[in-house]
């Protein structure tokens, strides 16, 4: 979707925005939802807005995950009151509607929500040195224990069943029974590592539905692109993209900061032999995260480095999958 500006002048007249708009454009980076940056002039002052047309093709429920966004920010924005005089720059600022509402459903039926612009900061896509992969660490942790106190169990499931091991396996079964590409034959050895594998990779999806881990909330996409860092790099402010923020353990979220960390090599690499996990980066992550996560259980605790393992494990049982049912979800560009 390309901006129209009939379409953008009649969604953002609707949002709780004051002054008067000076522009606004499209942001190319996005790869689900359709992204909009405004900006505004009041009293002389400039500011600027994100605003998003979520995909209710990814998003069935863009309500209540609208829902959950705003207890879950509104939660952390108690916590900082008083702390800081930038809470706005530390935790996602959802601009209401002028009816105080969360979303507006413009008149071809597309769902737009606004967040206020943070400026002044910086983002990675990669870590390469210790101390960066310390603050992301901390930057996790901190984002937890802001969130330890709250009732997860309340939050609406964005994607149900998300790091469940048990469902994944069955849909490999399924991909492998179907197999609607022919092949299946060509992957009998990757098969066949991951069912010999398939218990251990099972150990946190059965602690939690046991109860033995606690229901906290959940990012469930803790890479280091979405931690907004201070332009030196020397504090990691706030974590955004919470559309799968929900209900679960929080060993979803240590699981796939340390997968996405610690890899050696691009995840688009064509080169396997290139794909490690550089032990460096990986204790200078814990020792972040540890320092900060003051709530953790000993189960948590236990499990911790297990968690970086099982959701590499569950990406690879997705990712073969996928590969059986033809390369449905993931786009590839070569054999």
């Amino acid at each position: 979707m390309h901006p129209n500006p009939p379409l953008m002048n009649e969604v953002l007249s609707h949002f709780s925005i004051e002054g008067k708009l000076l522009s606004f454009k499209l942001h190319n980076e996005g790869h689900i939802n359709t992204t909009i940056f405004s900006t505004y002039e009041h009293d002389g002052a400039r500011s600027r807005y994100t605003h998003q047309r979520i995909n209710t093709g990814a998003f069935k429920e863009p309500a209540a995950l609208m829902k959950n966004i705003v207890a879950v920010t509104t939660h952390i924005r108690r916590k900082l009151e008083g702390e800081y005089s930038d809470i706005d720059r530390r935790v996602l600022s959802v601009i209401p509607t002028k009816d105080g509402e969360s979303l507006y459903v413009d008149s071809q039926g597309g769902y737009w929500r606004t967040y206020r612009y943070i400026d002044e900061v910086r983002t990675y896509n990669n870590i390469e040195e210790e101390d960066l992969a310390y603050r992301f660490g901390e930057a996790v942790g901190t984002f937890q224990t802001q969130l330890a106190d709250f009732d997860g169990s309340s939050l609406y499931p964005t994607i149900p069943r998300f790091h469940d091991m048990h469902l994944r396996y069955e849909q490999l079964a399924a991909a492998v029974a179907n197999d609607r590409s022919g092949r299946a034959a060509s992957v009998a050895a990757e098969l066949a590592f991951l069912e010999t594998n398939k218990s251990r990779g099972s150990i946190i999806t059965d602690w939690y539905d046991s109860g033995l881990l606690p229901v906290r909330v959940t990012h469930n996409d803790t890479k280091i692109n979405n931690v907004l860092f201070s332009l030196d790099g020397r504090e990691a402010l706030c974590i955004i993209d919470l559309d799968t923020v929900m209900s679960g353990t929080i060993l979803f979220d240590t699981g796939d900061m340390i997968r996405s960390a610690t890899n050696t090599a691009k995840e688009d690499t064509s080169d396997p032999d290139s794909v490690d996990c550089n032990p460096r980066i990986h204790r200078a992550l814990l020792e972040g995260y540890r320092s900060k996560a003051s709530f953790l259980t000993p189960t948590e605790e236990a499990l911790l480095v297990e968690s970086g393992r099982t959701i590499t494990q569950i990406m690879a049982v997705r990712f073969l999958t996928d590969y059986l049912n033809g390369d449905v979800y993931y786009h590839t560009e070569r054999a």
